[in-house]
């Protein structure tokens, strides 16, 4: 290691002082003029994982759904999953560390990791769309320079097109091949061939419009569209070129204010759906004959996307475990939808991305999605062999074009995390091949009523809990508490969380109506505050 290099160009990266930043997640994500610093540290960091893993490493500069003047950004491993635990740990040390430590804390990070010093390095970058993204991704290149890296920047990319470059290049092209053209061509191909098999239905069911949070979603989009069949009409709202990034647009304002985002205007029954800013989450919604606006969130996704492929399942017969993966904001009815109608495990586990991905992967094919749009199908190698297997040589015709079916859905799903443009197409494939209006699948199952509300305390780590997060352990006599209340409502249930970012308190209620639920959420504050050292005013009703 180059100890005057590094410190030389440490020095053009310096840190503010008393900044301490913590990487969770979603990476780190912050103002953007105090990144400049982590930017070029965790180019370090790359560079060291890397020499780890004997495999190319991702860097993504985004913060998502955040407003257009905040960035971010996390690390991809080699399999396109995001940064093991352990090194976020490392990321949290090295972006906090004083200039001074920096050189002690890479040695230290090398020998708690057994890094190889004499292993080539090779990092892929991509950034979001926002202002301060080009100057951003010049500082991680810093930093992967300075340790002799290896690199290839991509560009302006979606967040799910770089954890996808990233596993094409670990699984030396099994995957797909390593480039955006590789990337469109796997996805319309298999997009194409599922459509074939759809029984014309009308004009009307191939029009969607999508609003891209004035995002990176639009540039690809637009790039990607020549590779459409012709039956699909996309018409992108919200394309970057005149409004901010995420401003009143987007899958995160759709789905917290369940209203439809500005600049898209929808007419009656017509099919829509938001991106969010790097284009790893969708919501769907429409607006019925009357006006009301509807709201189709990734609980809903999830439960269509099972409905497909356990059909297929049963055609093709083989003995595949298939389940749902959901956190505790899961909709109950859909949970109740998932177990009882359709008969399809469902498993809990705590919120974040990580936690369900890593949970799908115990089975043959698992489905998970956050409420938020967030979320993918996971299929086990396994599975995968034997459904290609079939595909080419099963005898039984029904069987086999059940396969193929299976085969382009495996190739159309980004299994490498969730990928709005990869899940739209999933998601109008069904809807054609099963001739569903978006109507239709609303109608699956009504949601239940819910509230999520949010509470100031002194501290966050006050409050423990346990089950998936769906009771709280400390401080005492809280959960007691909201058993009491939930009792006093029909259908309902209610948790509390810490936030993995503020000192506020997560609350979630759902009961049998929007008045209940709402006084249920209220009422289980109030709790929070008293019980939990809350600031400020006491929650008002």
């Amino acid at each position: 290691m180059d100890t005057e290099a590094l410190k030389k160009y440490s020095a053009l990266h310096p840190k503010p002082a008393g900044l301490t930043l913590q990487y969770g997640t979603a990476g780190f994500r912050t103002e953007a003029e105090q990144l400049d610093h982590v930017m070029f540290r965790m180019g370090l960091l790359a560079v060291l994982r890397s020499k780890a893993v004997a495999s190319t490493i991702g860097i993504v500069v985004t913060a998502s759904h955040n407003p257009e003047e905040d960035n971010g950004v996390k690390l991809v491993d080699p399999l396109g999953e995001m940064l093991h635990p352990s090194w976020e740990e490392y990321a949290t040390q090295l972006a906090n560390a004083e200039e001074q430590e920096l050189q002690k804390i890479i040695t230290e990070i090398c020998q708690k990791a057994a890094v190889n010093q004499h292993q080539d390095a090779s990092v892929f970058i991509g950034r979001d769309t926002r202002p301060s993204s080009e100057k951003l991704s010049q500082s991680v290149i810093d930093g992967i320079s300075v340790l002799g890296g290896q690199y290839h920047d991509y560009g302006l990319v979606t967040t799910p097109q770089l954890h996808y470059m990233v596993c094409c290049q670990n699984t030396q092209g099994q995957y797909g091949k390593a480039t955006l053209e590789g990337y469109y061509e796997k996805l319309s191909k298999a997009f194409t061939e599922l459509i074939k098999q759809s029984p014309s239905s009308g004009e009307s069911q191939r029009h969607l419009k999508i609003d891209c949070a004035n995002g990176i979603g639009a540039l690809k989009l637009s790039e990607m569209q020549p590779y459409f069949p012709k039956e699909v009409q996309i018409h992108l709202y919200n394309d970057g070129t005149k409004e901010k990034l995420n401003h009143l647009c987007g899958a995160d304002f759709v789905k917290v204010h369940q209203k439809p985002p500005r600049g898209l205007d929808m007419k009656p029954n017509e099919r829509c759906c938001s991106f969010d800013g790097d284009a790893d989450r969708i919501v769907y919604y429409y607006k019925d004959a009357t006006g009301h606006f509807h709201l189709i969130d990734g609980d809903k996704i999830a439960t269509l996307i099972s409905i497909f492929l356990k059909e297929l399942l049963a055609k093709v017969g083989q003995a595949l475990k298939m389940a749902v993966v959901q956190t505790a904001y899961a909709n109950g009815s859909s949970t109740r939808y998932l177990e009882e109608t359709l008969k399809v495990p469902v498993h809990c586990v705590k919120t974040g991305v990580k936690h369900l991905h890593h949970k799908a992967q115990e089975f043959d094919v698992g489905v998970y999605f956050e409420a938020n749009g967030h979320g993918t199908v996971l299929f086990s190698k396994a599975a995968e062999t034997k459904v290609r297997q079939l595909a080419k040589e099963e005898k039984d015709d029904e069987k086999r074009e059940a396969a193929k079916v299976l085969e382009n859905m495996i190739d159309l799903i980004n299994q490498t995390v969730g990928d709005a443009v990869s899940d739209m197409l999933v998601i109008e494939a069904i809807l054609a091949l099963k001739g569903l209006t978006v109507q239709q699948w609303d109608a699956l199952y009504t949601d239940l009523p819910n509230r999520l509300l949010k509470v100031q305390v002194a501290d966050r780590r006050v409050i423990d809990t346990t089950d998936a997060e769906r009771r709280a352990v400390t401080p005492p006599g809280l959960q007691e508490k909201i058993d009491a209340l939930v009792k006093e409502y029909k259908l309902s249930r209610a948790f509390v969380r810490p936030s993995g970012t503020e000192d506020v308190v997560r609350i979630y209620a759902e009961a049998d109506t929007q008045e209940n639920a709402d006084a249920l959420a209220h009422e289980v504050s109030l709790a929070v505050y008293h019980l939990a050292g809350g600031k400020g005013a006491p929650p008002q009703p």
